[in-house]
């Protein structure tokens, strides 16, 4: 019974990794094209604050989206 629960813990955990991972790759890819327009050695100022407020808006909506469809599965 312990190993079973551990097996589970540990679904979880990778499961969690991999929405992480997917929710980093989301955003450089569509914040990067739409704050970069054209790539350099550097970037500007408002490439930089682009990026950090494109960044914020994706973990925000993805936070709401993840805490609904959390009270969603509750009910049910």
């Amino acid at each position: 019974m312990i190993e079973v629960a551990k097996i589970k813990e540990q679904i979880k955990n990778e499961l969690a990794l991999q929405n992480y991972q997917d929710l980093v790759h989301r955003i450089n890819t569509k914040c990067f094209a739409k704050c970069v327009t054209k790539p350099g050695t550097s970037l500007s100022g408002s490439e930089e604050a682009c990026l950090a407020k494109c960044a914020t808006m994706y973990i925000e909506s993805w936070n709401l989206a993840s805490s609904t469809y959390l009270k969603q599965v509750q009910k049910a």
